[in-house]
């Protein structure tokens, strides 16, 4: 795989594409080996943990052809990590689905990017963002050589942003979650209603993405709960339509597209977004 002249770089995994951008880079740069070497991070975990193959371990655990007990120490790791997540939000978050098949995507695609982000940082890459379908992880400065700024996209206008979020300092990962794009796929907590989307910035991927899911399936409940326990910062939409958002969520208001997400002058506490968050700066 090599980069655009744009600096970026797109693949297909875990079900969505996955953009690296290099700012800055070109083709000449060389950066062939280390694009692989993020190609090859995805690609071995989802050989481990894709319920869309036959031969992958938690498939075969699916299907009672292996046990976990006996499964590779990734997959044991990374399901150990879910229940301390489930833990920590007092259950919302589950590493099983309702029919009670073991389904570990809510952390693993989030740990590919963050095992996507070493291998660039290993080899030296000072600028960089990993972005797998909205989810997105940074590092330094974004083109131009200002901050990453990130927009959520408003799904009515898929060329409006209804809201942006610097990625900056320790807060470098921001994740989405949300219905308007693949259906009702977080199962929500019996006796709490869910929101429709939430996206939370954190100082890492893993946290983001957990928080995002945990706070669409828990609800304003579950959202007052992350303000308090998490140093992160929230922006969820509520099933009717109302918007609430941390006190420092990092928004970019003198960033040329920051205008496109305003909301109507007569409904400014409403918006509808997408569960899908991208960098746009």
């Amino acid at each position: 795989m090599r980069i655009g002249r744009n600096g970026r770089a797109a693949f297909p995994a875990m079900g969505t594409v996955v953009t690296v951008v290099l700012p800055g880079a070109v083709p000449a740069d060389g950066h062939a080996p280390v694009l692989g070497r993020v190609v090859d991070a995805f690609a071995a975990l989802e050989a481990r943990f894709s319920l869309y193959r036959d031969d992958t371990d938690l498939a075969r655990i699916r299907d009672g052809a292996l046990r976990l007990t006996d499964a590779d120490e990734v997959v044991r790791d990374a399901y150990a990590l879910a229940l301390r997540w489930r833990s920590a939000t007092e259950g919302v978050f589950s590493p099983h689905r309702p029919d009670g098949v073991l389904d570990l995507d809510g952390v693993v695609k989030a740990l590919a990017i963050e095992q996507a982000g070493d291998v660039l940082d290993d080899a030296g890459v000072a600028d960089w963002c990993v972005d797998a379908g909205g989810d997105a992880l940074v590092r330094g400065h974004g083109p131009g050589g200002g901050p990453w700024v990130a927009g959520i996209v408003d799904p009515g206008d898929r060329a409006r942003v209804a809201t942006t979020a610097v990625l900056d300092g320790a807060r470098r990962a921001i994740a989405t979650s949300g219905t308007a794009e693949r259906g009702a796929h977080v199962w929500s907590t019996p006796g709490r209603r869910p929101l429709v989307q939430s996206s939370v910035v954190a100082p890492d991927i893993v946290t983001a993405d957990v928080l995002a899911t945990a706070v669409l399936a828990g609800g304003r409940a579950m959202l007052d709960l992350v303000q308090r326990d998490w140093d992160v910062d929230v922006f969820a939409v509520t099933d009717d339509d109302r918007v609430v958002r941390s006190a420092g969520w990092p928004s970019a208001p003198s960033h040329p597209l920051a205008a496109l997400g305003s909301a109507p002058a007569d409904r400014p506490d409403q918006a509808t977004l997408t569960p899908s968050s991208a960098p746009i700066a």
